[in-house]
């Protein structure tokens, strides 16, 4: 088994509003339902302990873009929304934060007994991640959240996040099953945070001599397994700078969205009478559904679906959200009775998007974006925790088409 990531994440306290986290817990049950009808349950564990695709979708999903606070709520509402329909879906997500982190073995028990999966061996494993990251690496991250998704398969992933109070940061840290080898020599997929400077990491390859010297995490034979260097910093501005966004991804989707019609593509028939800020929206989504993992390297990005609920980049788009998890849900649920039209039209989005780069130059229109943005976002209902959004007191533009890119 080896880590597949980590992230170092600033801090960032508040709560997430019902508003905002039940429409979370739809959107992401039916992305994740989608992930598992379209490629497989075990692509959506893969998907999840990847931290950039992590943070990205959490991105989509209205939260802010950097914050540590993504872990918590993502994973809250996806708990809550998925593991209702587990037995349909074949995925099991336990356990949480504080409290909730130490009934993981006991869930995973359950899920076992439900399964026919070893729960106590999931559990052991549970205990070991937590155990290897609190304990074998030192690097002044105190764990509070640990969760263990499963699949019916026996594929999972452990996303635990812990917390440092001298610098006020959060390092997530990522594990997957799949070519598990060794969980004391180089094990982690990822892990999420700021460099600061050496710690003591026991499970680094130069530690093999002192592991040999010391008891053994494990009873088990180190064995060598190829290192994936899969490490994400947030920077500690809340705000969306143009230097966090690639800008030749997001101009392009943009233009597909915004100066063309659905009409005008072939395959998008399905979607014709939407508007265009949902078909923003909605390539976002298809990218996180459809896309590779070189596709995430800036999650910041995906916050241009639905905002973020302290307003930045821009206030979350109520009407949108809702009308892009309808969307979802439709197409969904028409693809269960053997009619896959809209799917394969929002899958149709991303593909376009992609080819659009190929020649597309972006300019440096970044902040007209942002502000365009603001403008509008009380026509699509647009809310923060702050209230709802109002329109501006001296409107900017002809509220024509959006020609930023």
């Amino acid at each position: 088994m080896k880590r597949s990531g980590s992230a170092d994440l600033p801090l960032h306290n508040g709560h997430v509003p019902l508003w905002l986290s039940e429409r979370m817990a739809k959107l992401g049950l039916a992305i994740v339902e989608t992930i598992a009808m379209e490629f497989s349950t075990s692509e959506v564990i893969s998907k999840l302990a990847n931290p950039f695709w992590f943070q990205s979708f959490g991105a989509v999903m209205g939260m802010d873009w950097h914050s540590s606070g993504i872990t918590t709520s993502v994973l809250g509402a996806l708990k809550g929304s998925v593991n209702p329909h587990a037995k349909e879906l074949g995925i099991y997500i336990c356990g949480g934060k504080g409290k909730h982190s130490m009934k993981t073995p006991e869930e995973l028990i359950a899920v076992g007994n439900r399964t026919g999966l070893n729960g106590t061996e999931l559990a052991g494993l549970s205990r070991l991640t937590a155990k290897i990251d609190n304990t074998a690496i030192q690097d002044g991250f105190q764990l509070y959240q640990h969760n263990f998704i499963v699949d019916a398969a026996g594929n999972w992933c452990v996303i635990q996040q812990g917390l440092n109070n001298t610098t006020s940061t959060a390092r997530r840290y990522h594990w997957h099953s799949k070519d598990l080898r060794s969980f004391v020599n180089e094990p982690h997929t990822f892990i999420y945070g700021e460099n600061q400077g050496r710690i003591l990491n026991l499970t680094a390859g130069e530690a093999n001599t002192a592991r040999e010297k010391s008891l053994l995490i494990v009873n088990e034979h180190p064995e060598r397994i190829i290192k994936e260097l899969n490490h994400l910093v947030m920077p500690g501005h809340h705000d969306v700078k143009m230097k966090d966004v690639n800008m030749k991804r997001l101009g392009a989707m943009l233009w597909m969205a915004h100066e063309n019609k659905p009409e005008d593509f072939e395959g998008l028939l399905m979607l014709k009478g939407m508007g265009p800020r949902t078909l923003q929206s909605l390539a976002l989504v298809s990218e996180v559904i459809y896309d590779t993992p070189t596709r995430f390297e800036d999650p910041a990005r995906f916050s241009f679906a639905h905002g973020g609920k302290d307003g930045s980049p821009f206030p979350v788009p109520i009407k949108v959200f809702d009308e892009t998890i309808n969307t979802l849900q439709t197409a969904i649920g028409r693809a269960k009775i053997g009619n896959s039209d809209k799917m394969a039209a929002i899958q149709k989005l991303s593909e376009i998007s992609r080819n659009a780069e190929k020649d597309f130059t972006p300019n440096t229109n970044f902040e007209a974006l942002i502000q365009k943005e603001r403008n509008e976002s009380y026509k699509y209902g647009g809310r923060t925790i702050f209230g709802d959004a109002k329109p501006p007191k001296k409107p900017n533009g002809d509220g024509g088409q959006l020609k930023l890119f």
